[in-house]
């Protein structure tokens, strides 16, 4: 769909960049995560330097499955919200499990997200459905997204097909991509 300078410039919503996926031994330790971090921090600039709209998803859930008591889901340092950004804690993997998330997104128009960060496995995909479904128009970053890595089997491929199922429901682009197209969305 083509942008207009009359748009309002997309929100950047960093999923899930907790300290827990980062460290190794961990049950949710994401694979690739530094590299997938390092492109996040590029986008972050970029939406920081131009005062876009940044938001912030973090993972909270049953104690069983990722205590929410430990400093393990502090954000990453480098990557922690700053006043005047958006945060939203979700329970579930979507970020439509939080109600404060569901009401924000229903009361701005021409809703448009860059998502970047951890879980693309869980918190991306079911965002992106789930906006999917709401009407609501998500760009998945391929190069800085990542997830867990899977039992068995290639993690490359396992990516690449998470990446083409979300396909399905948000428009893929690379890091390079949008940052070359980051004029087009200015406003």
């Amino acid at each position: 769909m083509p942008v207009s300078i009359h748009d309002d410039p997309p929100i950047l919503v960093c999923a899930d960049l907790q300290v827990e996926y980062l460290t190794p031994g961990r049950r949710h330790v994401i694979l690739g995560g530094d590299a997938a971090t390092a492109r996040c921090l590029e986008l972050l600039t970029l939406w920081r330097s131009n005062l876009w709209p940044v938001m912030h998803l973090k993972r909270i859930a049953q104690a069983a499955w990722f205590n929410p008591a430990s400093r393990l889901t502090d954000w990453i340092a480098e990557a922690k919200p700053r006043p005047g950004e958006m945060t939203f804690e979700h329970p579930l993997p979507s970020a439509y499990s939080s109600s404060r998330f569901v009401d924000y997104m229903s009361n701005i128009h021409n809703v448009r997200c860059v998502l970047a960060g951890f879980s693309l496995d869980e918190t991306i995909l079911a965002t992106a459905v789930d906006g999917f479904h709401r009407s609501h128009r998500y760009e998945v970053i391929t190069d800085a997204v990542a997830c867990r890595q899977p039992g068995t089997g290639d993690a490359a491929a396992y990516k690449r097909a998470v990446v083409n199922v979300i396909g399905n429901f948000a428009t893929i682009h690379s890091s390079a991509e949008l940052i070359r197209t980051s004029g087009a969305v200015a406003v």
